[in-house]
């Protein structure tokens, strides 16, 4: 059954390249999500992941307390395609602007504050501009906020293999993290776990990375090792799918949490977690700082002491998806899907 409300795809009128946008969900409020521009062997994988995106993106927002749904752009770029990039955005731009306010963007995979700009010549619904050209600047350090957050919520549930309880001791230290992704949001993480005193594997595809490493005092390892590191808890930070059927036997953490989309390559890998006891936090719900940073401040227009206070609850969320997990007997992946219908449904009754 096709769940979403609105597929759109057409090809720039610059560019030529395929431009992909989808809308889950508006029962909350405007669909929000970000624009992806990736590398794609056929223009209909775009479409794959724009409809997963945005379902996402409907339940990060829903479980964040936004008064918004969930949307997506995805630009599936050919096969050795070098598009003017000016021209690609103002592409973009185009086909937001088309959508009459139904869906708004910003900076995912691809893009940045400074491509918001470009875009937001051609439509008033692209968000996280820099703070100059009048926007909420970057995503990343709301999303890194958000992660610390997830985080301390999850280790507060471990046992502590020292025998201290939580309260007992000052997070995150003495604890092990695996950061798997040294992007923007993945280095803040990692910088901010180190800074409190946790020990930290580190890696990325990217050879230069490495120097990030020394700096922190970490160890570096390949993304292949890191993922299965003997650490207290898993952080993917890069791109999704990488919670494989095959990877589950072979992991060493005890919890996963990080802020990279669409985690699990199938939905039977929650199931296989949680018969491992490796608690999964569902990335839609750690990942959310970034747009509630966005929204809270471009479009409700709240002091940074609420949009902090915002973030920060994140953890509090998560708390909840785990208590439902714990007290049904469900994975926290379908608690968090529980959650997600209950509020859902609300709004559509409030709305009738």
């Amino acid at each position: 059954m096709f769940t979403h409300e609105e597929l759109h795809v057409t090809a720039g009128r610059r560019s030529g390249v395929p431009i992909v946008v989808a809308i889950h969900s508006t029962a909350r409020g405007q669909a929000l999500g970000g624009c992806r521009i990736w590398n794609y062997a056929d223009w209909r994988d775009g479409v794959e992941d724009a409809l997963r995106l945005s379902s996402s993106m409907t339940a990060k927002n829903a479980l964040a307390g936004l008064a918004n749904g969930g949307g997506k752009t995805v630009v599936a770029l050919p096969p050795g395609a070098r598009p003017d990039r000016r021209e690609l955005l103002l592409d973009v731009g185009d086909a937001v602007e088309a959508l009459g306010g139904r869906y708004g963007t910003g900076p995912d995979v691809g893009t940045s504050s400074d491509d918001m700009v470009v875009i937001g010549e051609r439509t008033s619904h692209a968000f996280c501009r820099p703070v100059s050209a009048g926007g909420s600047g970057s995503s990343s350090p709301g999303t890194a906020a958000g992660v610390l957050a997830a985080l301390r919520a999850t280790v507060d549930r471990l046992p502590d293999p020292g025998g201290a309880t939580a309260s007992a001791r000052s997070w995150p230290a003495g604890r092990t993290f695996a950061v798997v992704g040294l992007g923007s949001v993945g280095a803040d993480v990692a910088r901010r776990l180190a800074s409190a005193g946790a020990r930290l594997v580190v890696s990325d595809v990217r050879a230069d990375a490495e120097a990030l490493a020394d700096e922190l005092g970490a160890r570096w390892a390949s993304p292949e090792s890191a993922l299965t590191a003997e650490v207290d808890v898993l952080v993917p930070a890069a791109l999704g799918g990488v919670l494989t059927p095959a990877l589950v036997p072979e992991l060493r953490c005890r919890a996963i949490v990080g802020p990279a989309n669409n985690q699990l390559a199938s939905a039977d890998v929650a199931g296989l977690l949680h018969d491992r006891g490796i608690l999964w936090a569902p990335d839609y719900v750690v990942s959310a700082g970034g747009i509630v940073h966005a929204v809270a401040t471009e479009l409700y227009r709240e002091p940074e002491a609420a949009v902090a206070a915002r973030i920060d609850a994140i953890g509090e969320t998560l708390t909840r998806v785990y208590q439902l997990a714990e007290a049904e007997g469900l994975t926290p992946a379908a608690a968090a899907e529980r959650l997600v219908t209950e509020r859902l449904v609300t709004e559509r009754l409030g709305t009738n």
